[in-house]
């Protein structure tokens, strides 16, 4: 009987060891190979705050159409880097007026492991399109959330031999996204660069834009006149645009030889206003009209693009000798060493291929008397008043020999 309660008390007491044993919490270092399967938090990604936020701009008229054209021109196919996860096919990000970016990182990031990432954290896109409505400003990344397709993409015609055209399904996905920026009231006026703040939670702009590079390629000269908002003679379109931005009056006309030309006229009176003329893709004339009256014409070809080089067209218009096209100057013809004064005039007998030309005997002087035969003077009877010159006597014959 003993035996059998001893026997006993052991199982007892084994059994709550164990169950002791079971209860103890189990403590998992990082090294640990027990955490492999323990669940990770999320990575939490740094909140960029804005300097400018919507909702400060409420105060602004509306948005004109003039800057309408002006955000487009600096929004529209521009490269930036993103700073969320953009899901494919999604056009539910937005920014409020407070700023704040919605969904949140933790939905952004769900929905593009789910049906993938038209950008990750980082990467760079383009934007596409740029839209405006009444309370926001709509824009589109990488072709945007939808395939668009051209009107005859959606017609199929059926016959004998089966179905021709329609869609196809394969090339029918969207490669994008799209970011809506909201507003409590209206679109109110901004500039470029404010817009760029307005989108910075999503967008990185610190990148340089496409105008920005096709600066920096520019000669000196021509670069420094498109910062300073002038234009040169010789410069295209697109160089125009970039110092001057799009003109908002343009004449077609001919001119006296009835050739024709497109003008185009920048400012209103009272201030200055700039006329540019091209003939083709060339800035031929720039005529400035200043306030006081004074009108300002240049027509010399400053700028010269060649094949979409641009260069400059002489030296006039460089402070640079290596500016110009061509190099620098050609070498000045050497003349040959000789021993005559600066003042003293050519010999005229000294013909141009190196020869001499036959003396001609000169007449004898005037104030002085002609020699005899005999190698003397000749009497003083015969000297011939001052101011009358004496025949010339023919040389003596030499006796025969």
């Amino acid at each position: 009987m003993s035996r059998r309660t001893a026997f006993f008390l052991l199982l007892v007491l084994a059994a709550c060891t164990l169950a002791v044993g079971q209860s103890t919490p189990v403590v998992v270092t990082p090294g640990n190979s027990l955490d492999t399967h323990a669940p990770k938090p999320e990575a939490q990604q740094p909140v960029y705050v804005p300097k400018l936020k919507p909702g400060d701009l409420d105060n602004r008229p509306n948005l004109n159409e003039g800057t309408k054209m002006q955000l487009i021109r600096v929004m529209d196919a521009e490269f930036v880097h993103v700073r969320k996860y953009f899901p494919i096919g999604d056009k539910s990000m937005a920014i409020g007026p407070d700023g704040a970016v919605r969904p949140g990182d933790a939905q952004l990031f769900r929905m593009a492991q789910t049906v993938g990432a038209a950008a990750k954290l980082g990467d760079r896109v383009q934007i596409t399109n740029i839209a405006f409505h009444e309370k926001s400003i709509y824009l589109e990344i990488n072709g945007g959330p939808k395939k668009k397709q051209k009107w005859y993409q959606h017609i199929q015609v059926s016959g004998m031999g089966g179905a021709v055209g329609g869609t196809d399904p394969n090339q029918a996905q969207p490669t994008g996204a799209a970011l809506t920026l909201e507003f409590k009231k209206h679109v109110p006026e901004m500039t470029g660069p404010e817009l760029k703040e307005l989108l910075s939670p999503v967008l990185d702009f610190s990148v340089k834009t496409a105008a920005e590079v096709f600066v920096d390629t520019l000669p000196p000269k021509i670069r420094e006149a498109v910062k300073k908002h002038e234009v040169l003679v010789g410069m295209n379109h697109d160089m125009v645009v970039m110092a001057k931005d799009r003109a908002q009056q343009k004449v077609r006309e001919k001119d006296e030889n009835g050739k024709e030309y497109e003008e185009w006229i920048y400012g209103t009176a009272p201030q200055d206003v700039v006329f540019v003329r091209f003939v083709g893709d060339e800035v031929v004339q720039v005529k400035i009209a200043k306030v006081g009256g004074q009108m300002i014409v240049k027509t010399e070809k400053e700028v010269e693009v060649k094949d979409g080089v641009p260069s400059l067209a002489s030296l006039k218009s460089s402070d640079a000798p290596e500016d110009v096209k061509g190099g620098t100057q050609g070498e000045q013809p050497t003349h040959k060493p000789t021993l005559k004064r600066p003042d003293e005039q050519p010999d005229p007998m000294t013909l141009p291929g190196g020869g001499t030309a036959t003396r001609q005997p000169s007449p004898p002087p005037q104030d002085e008397p002609q020699w005899g035969t005999n190698g003397k003077q000749p009497p003083a009877d015969n000297e011939q008043p001052a101011g009358q010159q004496k025949p010339p006597q023919e040389p003596p014959k030499q006796p025969p020999l």
